[in-house]
């Protein structure tokens, strides 16, 4: 046993002839299997860059009028998106039913909208998705002047009449609160008599408090700025659904929300007495062609935006599936079950997304090149090996026209051909694998010149004794 130092030397010194080895092996492996890795490699990109291409990094998002609880909304996605390294583009349109359009349109920039339960059903459109309703609006009823007491303004020979000789905006037509508030006046008998107007939300709000109308529906988050500055002035009044829960049959989107008294501002006591209103659900639509990745961001942004505590919504109520008047994403189903991928409550969204991607292209990958790598070795040797038996025939042929019409005037050009052969030999590269074979057919080619460089020349003696 030798002392440390020379332990460590040898030591050293196997290291390195072992990297040598390892590295001359696999430059070997590069030079004799390139075209099997390139083809590999171009499948991996294809795969990568095609078949799982990574998700957008802009995304456009329609909101809806200027003034809208969507607006705002809009806003605080941009935000979410903004953390995550996606840009989100706020869209403003003139309402649910352009939103709709551009969603159908398969050229156009929008992929994404927030779009009101009810207002479209999936007979009349191709190509949307929901990923869950994300808020209640409320169908709003505001009116001007004296206040009519326990109005019962829903049924036709009721106190409505009241109403139907007077201008009412349903909304800008194409718009949410015109679709919902034209639901509510149908199935209630008073789609046709009243002076109906059709403004948008902020023009709506504007001719109200002038005067220049006596009411208006609008279907809107209380959280808007229309709907607020409706609430905030002393000088209108909202109307109660006195029969709520019927509605809710006949237009199975629509939710009964109840307000007690003073629930709006208890200074005022505003309302003075416990109300009944019905609202709609704000629908998270998408092109059901939009990447999986910005899916689960959108429902990541629902679920932290909207998963809030409201004013008419308990913490954790949203997003929702209980009811989607569009077909379901395969992505919010895996949410709504399982909640989004784990990677993405560990990790930030481009680096969750790239590992989830990993998986999705490299496991499949893997299974398709696994064998096939495997085979790369046997490859190789069965390359060698083809070649040294190649040689092994030539050389076994060329002993065999030695045997039956040896010549000793052409013994200089039978040793040249031999030469030949060594050098030939000589150009292989094989592993230390496969030195024994490559050496023996080395010592078989010794063996013939040997066997011509004899004084007495085998071949001439066997063929002169008649043995083949």
């Amino acid at each position: 046993m030798g002392s440390f130092k020379e332990d460590a030397k040898d030591a050293g010194l196997g290291f390195i002839e072992a990297a040598q080895d390892y590295w001359g092996d696999f430059v070997q492996f590069l030079q004799e299997a390139w075209l099997v890795l390139l083809f590999l490699f171009a499948s991996l990109v294809i795969t990568w860059l095609f078949i799982d291409p990574p998700p957008p990094r802009h995304v456009v998002l329609a909101t809806g009028s200027t003034g809208g609880e969507y607006e705002a909304l809009g806003k605080k996605y941009a935000a979410f998106f903004a953390k995550n390294g996606i840009t989100l583009e706020l869209f403003p349109t003139d309402g649910a039913q352009e939103n709709i359009n551009r969603l159908v349109d398969r050229t156009d920039i929008v992929q994404a909208a927030f779009v009101q339960a009810g207002v479209a059903t999936p007979d009349s459109v191709t190509g949307i998705q929901s990923l869950g309703s994300i808020s209640y609006e409320p169908l709003w009823f505001f009116y001007r002047g004296p206040e009519v007491k326990d109005t019962d303004f829903e049924k036709v020979n009721g106190r409505f009449k009241y109403f139907t000789n007077l201008k009412i905006s349903v909304g800008k037509e194409g718009s949410g609160t015109y679709a919902q508030a034209m639901h509510f006046l149908k199935v209630s008998g008073l789609d046709k008599g009243a002076q109906f107007v059709y403004l948008p939300g902020a023009q709506a709000v504007e001719a109200l408090q002038k005067g220049e109308i006596y009411g208006l529906f609008v279907a809107d988050g209380i959280d808007s700025p229309n709907v607020q500055a409706l609430l905030n002035d002393t000088s209108l009044h909202l109307v109660s659904v006195q029969r709520a829960g019927a509605y809710t049959y006949a237009l199975p989107f629509l939710h009964v929300l109840k307000v007690p008294e003073g629930g709006f501002d208890l200074i005022r006591n505003f309302p003075d007495k416990d109300i009944s209103l019905l609202a709609t659900t704000t629908q998270l639509l998408i092109d059901d062609r939009m990447h999986p990745a910005i899916q689960f961001l959108f429902l990541e942004a629902a679920r932290e935006i909207n998963g809030r505590a409201s004013f008419f919504a308990a913490r954790g109520e949203f997003p929702s599936f209980k009811y989607s008047s569009f077909p379901e994403s395969p992505v919010a189903l895996h949410f709504e079950k399982k909640g989004a991928p784990l990677l993405m409550d560990y990790l930030p969204f481009w680096l969750a997304e790239l590992v989830n991607r990993l998986f999705v292209v490299l496991l499949p990958f893997c299974a398709f090149a696994y064998p096939l790598l495997l085979t790369l070795p046997t490859y190789r040797k069965r390359r060698v090996l083809a070649r040294i038996n190649r040689m092994y025939g030539a050389l076994k042929l060329f002993e065999g026209e030695l045997i039956t019409s040896y010549d000793p005037a052409k013994c200089e050009e039978y040793l040249a051909k031999l030469d030949l052969m060594e050098y030939e030999a000589l150009k292989l590269e094989v592993s230390k694998a496969m030195s024994s074979d490559y050496y023996a057919l080395r010592t078989s080619i010794d063996y013939v010149r040997n066997c011509l460089n004899r004084d007495a020349h085998p071949y001439q003696s066997r063929d002169s004794q008649g043995i083949i």
